[in-house]
């Protein structure tokens, strides 16, 4: 087994890989590996699992990045020892649409943004807006 699949029988736990479960596989990525890393990681544990699925069209390599990057920022400003607490004190990332603040549904909808990394069009990721931007997760 490798560490995508240790770290996806544990936030899975028996349960299906629905949005909690995700974000919880990303947490486990990115404290194990760190943010770089975890980047690679989730996204070719996905990958890997849509195409053995039988539905490689569901990847999504700026989603996948995205998330890991707005975890990854989260796990920073408010460390948490289990993902429970981790949950709890950051809400907003078990909405599975908080990336739809930061891009346009049509960005997201094309090839480019499919198949590689899009930057945000919508709004900067909050580590990267000018200070005093109303925009925060």
């Amino acid at each position: 087994m490798s560490l995508f699949d240790d770290l996806l029988a544990e936030a899975t736990a028996g349960s299906r890989l629905d949005h909690r479960a995700h974000v919880h596989l990303t947490w486990l990525a990115v404290r194990a590996a760190g943010m770089p890393a975890a980047v690679g990681l989730v996204s070719e544990g996905i990958q890997r699992t849509a195409r053995y699925a039988g539905v490689p069209q569901k990847y999504h390599a700026t989603v996948s990045r995205a998330w890991v990057e707005l975890v990854a920022h989260h796990v920073d400003a408010r460390p948490a020892n289990d993902f429970a607490h981790f949950a709890r004190d950051n809400p907003e990332l078990l909405d599975k649409r908080l990336v739809s603040r930061f891009y346009r549904s049509a960005t997201l909808a094309g090839q480019a943004a499919r198949t590689g990394w899009v930057e945000p069009d919508l709004a900067p990721f909050p580590w990267l807006a000018p200070r005093g931007d109303a925009h925060s997760t």
